[in-house]
């Protein structure tokens, strides 16, 4: 028994110190990525670079109008994604019969999350541009192209923090008289939220660093203005960076370093905030 216990200490310890080997690499690898870019391109961002759109001379390109797009494209895709994914959620977890079909249903979810974001930009490409008609290279499209991308990660987040929910709150609000429904938006619903919003978040920092669908349905154009209208031509950060880096001048060598810190900024802010919604959400129960 003692040497049993001493083998399984010491193959916890290995444990432990792989553990903390591969959380230090993790740390060390995006350490260097932070400090290379910074020291990059941390002297071109000022004023005029976050409010500048793109030009041909590195020295008055700016990230402003990818910027706007970036923001416009993320908006439209979680106004239309989190409602979707969210009562697709609430039914497929509290009120939808379980079933053959809604086992296929399941596996299909399940699957989408994992298709690759070019598959996403084909199905846009062909049914908004082609089928549907819409302008092309706008916030429109790609705002409905990165929701399709994006819904199916908000289902699978919903589902797991519904699930979460103790079942004695929905068990004490029918004792009390509730309706299915009642129990689901009343109750269950306000308790899954911080990690319904959580996912959400973090499928939208997702489709805000995603290039390759926006790409297929013609954003890479060149935008000397910025967009004011969803229709209008547009393109996004992780575009202008991808479209800098492909330049010959080396002057935009050091704007696609400055853009890549402003894009890891906005990434790790919005994952910060998914961070706190998760541990908000915790405390609470």
């Amino acid at each position: 028994m003692r040497r049993h216990a001493r083998r399984r200490r010491a193959a916890e310890h290995r444990f432990r110190l792989l553990g903390r080997a591969a959380v230090a690499v993790s740390i060390g690898c995006l350490l260097f990525l932070l400090g290379s870019m910074l020291v990059a391109g941390i002297g071109g961002i000022d004023g005029h670079f976050l409010r500048g759109t793109d030009a041909t001379e590195a020295t008055r390109a700016g990230i402003g109008a990818a910027l706007r797009g970036s923001l416009m494209v993320l908006g439209l895709t979680l106004a239309l994604a989190l409602p979707v994914g969210v009562l697709a959620a609430l039914y497929l977890e509290e009120l939808a019969p379980r079933s053959a079909w809604a086992t296929l249903i399941e596996g299909s979810i399940n699957n989408l999350a994992a298709v690759p974001s070019i598959i996403f930009g084909l199905l846009g490409l062909l049914l908004f541009l082609g089928t549907m008609g819409l302008p092309r290279s706008a916030p429109l499209v790609g705002g409905l192209t990165l929701a399709l991308m994006t819904m199916p990660v908000i289902v699978i987040a919903g589902r797991s923090a519904i699930r979460a929910v103790p079942g004695s709150i929905r068990e004490a609000a029918l004792a009390v008289g509730a309706s299915r429904v009642q129990v689901t938006f009343h109750h269950v619903l306000p308790r899954a939220w911080p990690g319904i919003l959580t996912g959400a978040i973090i499928g939208g920092s997702r489709a805000l660093g995603e290039t390759a669908p926006l790409l297929l349905i013609g954003m890479r154009a060149f935008i000397p203005a910025a967009p004011t209208g969803m229709t209008e031509p547009a393109t996004v950060l992780p575009v202008q960076i991808f479209l800098w880096s492909d330049q010959i001048d080396r002057g935009f060598a050091e704007k696609t370093s400055a853009a890549i810190v402003v894009l890891l900024v906005l990434l790790f802010a919005m994952n910060g905030v998914a961070a706190w919604l998760r541990h908000r959400g915790e405390v609470r129960r």
